[in-house]
């Protein structure tokens, strides 16, 4: 059964974001990931310093059931920012196929801005704005994929 857990979009301030939500709940980051760790692009383009220290992703345990997660946003994707609609929906699934079927069904109508696919960080993973205008992400951690420490 898929697990719903908020992902917030920042414009620059993620970090700072997140270092206040972990004041507020406590706990650690069990991971933070950078631009700057991300696969150079096929393109050649390269990022700023500023850019490369920006947070790709977050995640902070605020409950047993619920984790807050987040990421900077830059490049092409800084056009999209809106504040007021910097939240997506985050399912974690327990199969490929469960992320699959969600994936397809949630983004009948809408418009799939990250097709399914695996990722560089060892996750199957797409990103969608379903019908009703409500932003999506999916993600299978793979233990096969996963890469270790």
């Amino acid at each position: 059964m898929a697990q719903v857990n908020a992902y917030l979009t920042f414009n620059g301030n993620c970090e700072e974001a997140f270092t206040f939500y972990k004041s507020v709940f406590g706990g650690e980051f069990p991971y933070i990931g950078r631009f700057g760790d991300m696969p150079s692009s096929e393109d050649g383009k390269q990022l700023s310093e500023s850019e490369k220290n920006k947070i790709m992703h977050v995640s902070l345990p605020i409950s047993q059931e619920t984790v807050l997660m987040g990421s900077d946003t830059g490049g092409e994707w800084a056009s999209h920012f809106v504040a007021g609609n910097n939240i997506s929906l985050s399912l974690n699934t327990d199969s490929r196929e469960e992320a699959e079927r969600l994936f397809n069904e949630l983004s009948e109508g809408g418009k799939v801005t990250m097709p399914l696919a695996d990722t560089f960080w060892g996750a199957y993973f797409g990103m969608w704005t379903d019908k009703f205008g409500i932003n999506w992400m999916v993600n299978y951690d793979d233990p096969s994929q996963m890469k270790h420490e």
